[in-house]
């Protein structure tokens, strides 16, 4: 089966949730995408620190455009993130999800969330790719 690759940053405006958290389309390419977003008072959690869940959004949100951008609708089976440090207010953090290794069915990414040149967190998903053309999802 034949599938039409689609254009990362297309992908990413068409995401609802990405747009809530400002989460940005950076750069992509053949199985990788970068992603970033800037914290704001938004994204804190009662600690004063960033919430684990707006990181978790972020490698997220770069994994699954990169394994996307194939247009076969590629949905996440596995995913696992460790954190390593923590961010604040003001912080613009990146993901590069990148592929790993991949079959006709499933595909491994590994995405590092950093700010700068600290790495803050990894994370690692597996896809399934379902045989079916992203564009049937898009308006």
């Amino acid at each position: 089966m034949t599938f039409t690759p689609f254009n990362v940053h297309d992908l990413n405006a068409k995401d609802p949730f990405c747009r809530l958290l400002g989460i940005t389309h950076v750069e992509s390419g053949d199985g990788f995408a970068i992603f970033e977003v800037t914290l704001g008072p938004d994204h804190i959690n009662f600690l004063g620190g960033c919430h684990g869940g707006v990181i978790f959004a972020l490698a997220d949100s770069a994994f699954g455009s990169a394994c996307n951008a194939t247009g076969n609708v590629s949905v996440g089976i596995d995913t696992h993130m460790a954190f390593i440090k923590g961010a604040r207010e003001g912080d613009v953090l990146r993901a590069e999800a990148r592929r790993v290794s991949g079959s006709s069915k499933t595909e491994v990414y590994r995405a590092d969330v950093t700010r700068g040149d600290e790495a803050l967190a990894t994370f690692t998903g597996t896809v399934f790719k379902t045989g079916k053309h992203v564009g049937d999802f898009l308006d």
